[in-house]
């Protein structure tokens, strides 16, 4: 019987473009079934005539099919990949636009931070309903979460449906290590890698070619190019002697050390607000696709599948069915995988993939310096997740206090003063239990 795959959000371009791509570059897969679903109907339209034409240009013959109804959609799922955006483009604007007025800085978002939590937080509502869902329908399907904030998103599923086989999927390992290896001169294909640690905050603990360490190569290139310094995350490599998986856009965000001071952004060459111009971006291009589709039924860039996947949903799916051996990095709850990080949270692992399944591997201690930044990250992961899971706003406010970058910016009063607002401004997309502040009596 030949998978079925859901997408649910099916709306995004660049990811609905990118993962068909992957997943019909492998002639295993090219005749699976793909069920497409958005809330919106118009993105859902778009969505099927990317499916096809993907499916052209790869020469794949997959069944696709498209339902608005995310309970039907689920139906017989064997896989699920999550990349829903919940409040879209005009959510990502108020979570910058309104901490910018309390001189809060923001590059991404996304993750934890101000904007991560209040995203976290219009997310779950829609995890918990999905995850109904797949209990019903398709319990034993693979759920593969694309969604931001990842920790927190994989944190809050096993809160709630522990039972569910889930796995949170990041490219950031595999671009960093690409890059990585483009600055030192040497093909990704001939070294090997060990990282660990938290979504967007891992660790290059190893990485090596035919035995040698890569690192004092490195070390060399960043010493000979001052330019190479003026980034953060190569900053935070020097002063920690371990390399962050993410870039340092995002990595700037997650300690106290850089945002707050207009010395450090533009010493580091901080790009403050980032991501509201991604996210403008890709409004841009989603128009730009969905005009190509009216005229030509192709996508004009084409799509390149002669290297085949780079994404891990694809590789992921390709593994279970065929039973070949791989080894990604994956976000799993932390059930002694780390062990000087906290159990129960999201941690992102070396995770091997066959016919069996996927198989989170034990990584023991991180470096102390790296676990003290991780567990930093983790605390508003923690909140976060309790305080929907809870129903208690105070707990809202008490992740954005325990936020790193957050913390080191604005007092407790400001802390507060701006979760009211965000609070009031993201309305029913949040939580119900949580859309009214703390009361006085909690306060006392």
């Amino acid at each position: 019987m030949k998978p079925t795959i859901v997408i649910i959000g099916a709306g995004s371009v660049e990811f609905t473009r990118e993962l068909l791509g992957d997943i019909f570059s492998f002639p295993e897969l090219g005749a699976v079934r793909v069920v497409l679903h958005d809330i919106n109907t118009e993105r859902l339209e778009t969505a099927e005539a990317i499916a096809h034409a993907t499916a052209r240009e790869t020469g794949a013959t997959p069944e696709v099919v498209v339902s608005p109804d995310r309970r039907r959609a689920l139906e017989g799922a064997h896989y699920v990949i999550n990349v829903i955006a919940v409040g879209m483009h005009e959510a990502t604007v108020r979570d910058f636009d309104i901490p910018a007025r309390f001189g809060l800085h923001q590059t991404i978002g996304d993750t934890i931070g101000i904007g991560g939590i209040f995203r976290g937080l219009r997310t779950f509502p829609v995890l918990a309903g999905i995850a109904r869902d797949m209990q019903d329908v398709c319990p034993d399907a693979w759920l593969l979460n694309y969604t931001n904030p990842m920790a927190m998103n994989v944190t809050f599923l096993r809160r709630v449906a522990p039972e569910l086989k889930v796995l949170g999927l990041c490219h950031s390992v595999y671009w960093t290590m690409m890059g990585l290896c483009e600055i030192v001169g040497v093909p990704y294909d001939e070294v090997s890698y060990w990282s660990a640690g938290v979504n967007h905050q891992a660790w290059v603990l190893k990485w090596e070619r035919g035995g040698q360490d890569l690192y004092p190569l490195l070390d060399q290139r960043i010493a000979a190019d001052p330019e190479l310094r003026r980034r953060v995350r190569v900053d935070m490599y020097r002063r920690l002697g371990y390399y962050p998986t993410e870039t340092s856009e995002h990595s700037s965000e997650y300690v106290p050390w850089y945002l707050h001071h207009p010395g450090e952004i533009d010493r580091l060459r901080i790009n403050v607000g980032e991501y509201v111009a991604i996210s403008e971006a890709n409004l841009a291009e989603y128009a730009l696709v969905r005009a190509e589709l009216a005229q030509s039924q192709t996508l004009g860039d084409g799509l390149d599948t002669a290297g085949g996947s780079t994404e891990y949903a694809p590789q992921v799916i390709h593994s279970l069915e065929t039973g070949t051996l791989r080894v990604i990095s994956a976000n799993v709850a932390n059930d002694g995988l780390i062990t000087n990080l906290p159990d129960g949270l999201a941690v992102e692992v070396p995770t091997v993939l066959d016919a069996l399944g996927a198989h989170p591997m034990k990584v023991g201690d991180l470096p102390p310096q790296c676990a003290a930044l991780n567990r930093n990250f983790l605390g508003p992961v923690d909140l976060t997740v309790r305080a929907a899971v809870d129903g208690d706003p105070r707990l809202v406010r008490a992740a954005a206090m325990v936020d790193p970058n957050t913390a080191a910016t604005l007092t407790v009063d400001e802390i507060w003063q701006l979760c009211d607002e965000l609070t009031a401004a993201h309305g029913e997309l949040l939580p119900a239990a949580l859309r009214t502040p703390p009361t006085k009596e909690q306060l006392s």
